[in-house]
């Protein structure tokens, strides 16, 4: 139904754009394996910084060196005041605010006397086109995120066979170090992408994941390969490397609605939102930015 502001009528499509919009981030978003797949979304908005509260706990898990079996321990003269698993340690969790960082609009009319479609047909259509341009304009701010919030850089030394090879082994050897368990994503620019579709290790004798013949790959080294564009990646990077999941991904809807148009006949179509991302200190050694050098060897023939 629709509702009267300031004697214009105008309708809410919250609800609406909100399932649109976590639909095709889940299809369309280039990072969103890197946010657990989708990303939260909140109509209704009001509040100007906070978006909601992550429960985190920074204290470490403690492991016991053995189990302590001495008489009087939780026993005999140590009942009531010993313990054999151990000293204790208190799990306090802290509610962390996660706040807003970026905002997103979209201003729009549509006049009945040209739009030439359904009216609903065409309000319909447009919050879907501008779903779509959204997700756009999330992949630069998850760009931007993924690269500052980093915590560790390799370079590649070129698109060679052995410097391709060097890398990965070393992003190996580094993910394996650090305990970092979980998927290894790595999204890469195409010409990366090529040089690792054509190393020789990608061969089926080699028993690698690759299809060869349709210039796909599936997993290089263990890391799971994604060609992005190189737009994708800030300048002079060339790859993203992760543990799917890490990260948090938010969005909150202040407004999404038609209203009366007192310039023309028919009505503004209006949104506008707030959105972030969010990481914990904890998991920031799992994402590591691949730049490359600056003089760089041309692949191997």
């Amino acid at each position: 139904m629709t509702t009267k502001n300031n004697q214009k009528a105008a309708r809410s499509y919250q609800p609406q754009f909100k399932a649109l919009l976590q639909a095709v981030f889940k299809k369309q978003a280039y990072f969103a394996d890197f946010f657990g797949g989708g990303i939260e979304a909140l109509d209704g908005v009001q509040h100007n910084e906070t978006a909601f509260y992550v429960k985190t706990s920074d204290i470490p898990v403690v492991v016991g060196t053995a189990y302590n079996k001495n008489p009087n321990v939780a026993f005999g003269t140590g009942t009531g005041n010993t313990t054999r698993f151990g000293q204790r340690t208190e799990i306090i969790y802290t509610d962390t605010p996660v706040r807003y960082s970026w905002e997103w609009v979209f201003h729009e009319g549509i006049d009945k006397h040209t739009v030439n479609n359904d009216f609903e047909a065409a309000v319909a259509d447009r919050l879907d086109l501008q779903a779509q341009a959204k997700i756009k304009t999330f992949d630069d701010a998850h760009r931007d995120f993924i690269a500052s919030v980093a915590g560790h850089t390799d370079e590649l030394a070129g698109y060679t066979n052995d410097a391709v090879l060097q890398l990965f082994n070393r992003l190996s050897t580094y993910f394996t170090n650090i305990e970092a368990i979980g998927r290894r994503i790595a999204k890469v620019t195409p010409e990366l992408y090529n040089a690792i579709v054509d190393h020789p290790l990608t061969t089926s004798a080699k028993k690698s994941s690759a299809d060869i013949d349709n210039n796909g790959i599936i997993k290089f080294k263990t890391f799971e390969i994604h060609e992005i564009p190189e737009t994708k990646l800030k300048e002079g990077d060339v790859a993203y490397v992760y543990i799917a999941g890490v990260g948090k991904a938010f969005t909150g809807i202040n407004t999404a609605r038609t209203i009366e148009s007192e310039d023309f006949d028919g009505v503004a179509l209006q949104g506008a939102g707030k959105a972030g991302e969010f990481i914990l200190d904890d998991n920031k050694p799992a994402v590591v930015k691949v730049t490359l050098a600056e003089d760089t060897d041309t692949p191997e023939g």
